[in-house]
């Protein structure tokens, strides 16, 4: 099944292809300790968002992470358009990041959204949506920093899609170090009797067991 695909049942798909090299994913996870780079610093036990903590990067981005969000933006939009067309929805969202973050900025929406996470050993995250304004666009990324099974056991990543007149349903993944996760960021479309309805998705991340699990967030839309 390609990604495309898991996207569209699941709500969530593994992009085939290594994004970084595990030299990459440690020279990224070490970014952690230095904190001019980054422009907030969220513990998750103190907002009860679960157990944890994470940091938003500032402007400008590492060359690293800015390559990763412009190769990445093409490639995620033809979907874009076409769940917005399903749901007879807007599609905002020009040919290119610049473009669209230009947009952003001009609705009030301009602080940087990449996000490194760390969890230990029983840290989690408690199901959520990244949303940071109006202007949003509806699918995202999260990389893996660490070997699974090696670095730390536990900690999947968690889906949880609301459907209409019957029980959530839930999908647990494994990050796999450098493998990019693409998923929605508030909804998918999901066919139903009358054509094409929303189905709400939360996301979250499951006990860690063991060890430390890092990892690098990608999101396309600024913050306001």
């Amino acid at each position: 099944m390609s990604w495309q695909d898991a996207l569209d049942t699941d709500g969530c798909g593994m992009l085939p292809e290594q994004l970084l090299s595990a030299d990459e994913c440690r020279e990224i996870a070490k970014l952690y300790d230095e904190p001019d780079l980054f422009r907030s610093t969220v513990d998750m036990a103190r907002h009860r968002f679960g157990s944890g903590q994470y940091r938003y990067f500032d402007y400008p981005l590492p060359d690293r992470l800015q390559q990763l969000r412009e190769d990445l933006y093409p490639r995620l939009l033809p979907v874009a358009r076409d769940w917005a067309a399903r749901l007879g929805r807007e599609a905002p969202w020009p040919d290119t990041l610049g473009e669209w973050l230009e947009m952003c900025h001009a609705a009030g929406q301009s602080r940087a959204t990449a996000i490194l996470l760390r969890y230990g050993e029983g840290d989690w995250n408690a199901l959520h949506r990244d949303l940071y304004g109006d202007l949003v666009f509806p699918l995202q990324v999260v990389i893996g920093l660490d070997a699974y099974g090696e670095d730390y056991t536990g900690g999947e990543f968690l889906l949880v899609e609301q459907r209409p007149r019957a029980q959530s349903r839930g999908t647990a993944n494994v990050l796999e170090q450098g493998r990019g996760l693409v998923f929605t960021t508030r909804d998918r479309p999901v066919r139903s009797a009358r054509g094409w309805s929303a189905g709400p998705v939360r996301h979250g991340v499951s006990v860690v067991r063991s060890g430390e699990r890092r990892a690098l967030g990608l999101v396309f839309h600024d913050a306001a």
